[in-house]
């Protein structure tokens, strides 16, 4: 059979991710589907890649986010 799936870690800013349960419970959304999503269309579609990266309300000091 061949492999679809890549598993993965990472790490999440906490207040951003409770935000999102909050929604996602409403909406039925899951952090997988979200996160397939968000790469399919960052891959996909280049005004979307150049929004997501140049979001700096995330930007911490000295992290990757």
């Amino acid at each position: 059979m061949r492999k679809i799936f890549k598993l993965t870690t990472v790490k999440i800013l906490e207040k951003q991710y409770n935000d999102f349960r909050v929604i996602a419970v409403k909406k039925g959304m899951t952090l997988q589907k979200l996160v397939n999503r968000t790469i399919y269309r960052y891959i996909t579609d280049d005004s979307y890649r150049h929004e997501i990266d140049n979001i700096s309300e995330l930007q911490i000091s000295g992290s990757n986010f």
